[in-house]
């Protein structure tokens, strides 16, 4: 082998797996906030917080859309995004089947028991944390309205899988819960005094109608053994707050509004979650 053979083969010895091992995380990471990762014929989007690594472990923000929402209001949100940046998270956008969640009393089907949709985030953890460096002691659960319905499903069914709930403007519906089935777990539910399109006593839609979240905080209250802890004031939310034995919260935090969205909300909670230790 002449000299300069010799290099080219000693080049490309070694440029080959360095070429390789750069292309390991885009082909690893075949989807993400502008492309859908598939479930079977489910879907969800995923960005992770800006700088990462790609290599370490982070939690996640698990977002779920109101009625007809969809995975790219969360991952494009870039108040979301700045968010989770000083987080350290990773931001996951849940899509429903259809236009909504597939809810026990759900106008589409009084009948729904919830079974697919619980299926389904199991799903979404489960792969998101084989593709991701997810950590998946530190995934809190957020949605708004309709989203926030299914925020409560989840902490009332699947509370093992995360370690924190944000209900925003949303709650069961009629008829609410009498119990849950597993652990009682940490709950910030937060909604608007003035809110009509999910009002704090609900409405009726079609043969269906929203829960009351008095009800509702009323069963989990005596569900997870929680105790009143006084009042704060955190900008614009006047918060009732509570906790039990294990340490979990229960607040809710109403503010003077109505059906609005809140990114600094989030941010209250998040806060609020983490100051006890649970993220």
């Amino acid at each position: 082998m002449t000299t300069v053979a010799f290099r080219r083969a000693f080049l490309l010895a070694w440029l080959i797996p360095t070429l390789v091992a750069g292309s390991a995380a885009p082909s690893a990471w075949a989807c993400g906030a502008r492309s859908d990762c598939k479930i079977g014929d489910r879907l969800y989007r995923i960005r992770m917080p800006a700088g990462h690594d790609g290599k370490t472990p982070v939690g996640a923000l698990v977002f779920s859309h109101g009625y007809r929402g969809s995975v790219r209001g969360a991952v494009e949100s870039e108040g979301l995004a700045a968010m989770a940046k000083r987080w350290g998270v990773a931001i996951i956008a849940t899509k429903s089947k259809g236009d909504g969640w597939a809810l026990p009393g759900t106008p589409s089907n009084l009948a729904e028991t919830g079974a697919a949709e619980l299926a389904y985030f199991d799903r979404v953890l489960d792969d998101a944390a084989k593709r991701f460096p997810i950590d998946l002691k530190r995934v809190v659960a957020t949605g708004f309205s309709a989203g926030g319905m299914m925020v409560w499903t989840l902490a009332c069914h699947r509370s093992h899988r995360f370690a924190g709930f944000i209900p925003l403007a949303g709650t069961f519906w009629q008829p609410e819960p009498k119990t849950c089935t597993s652990p009682p777990a940490s709950v910030v539910h937060i909604h608007g005094t003035k809110d009509r399109v999910v009002p704090l006593k609900g409405r009726p839609i079609g043969q269906a109608h929203q829960g009351d979240v008095a009800t509702v905080l009323g069963m989990y209250k005596s569900y997870g053994g929680f105790e009143p802890k006084g009042r704060q004031k955190i900008r614009n939310l006047d918060c009732e707050l509570s906790s039990n034995a294990a340490g979990h919260l229960l607040n809710y935090c109403a503010f003077l509004g109505g059906h609005t969205l809140s990114i600094r909300h989030i941010a209250i909670a998040w806060d609020m979650l983490k100051a006890a230790g649970k993220i």
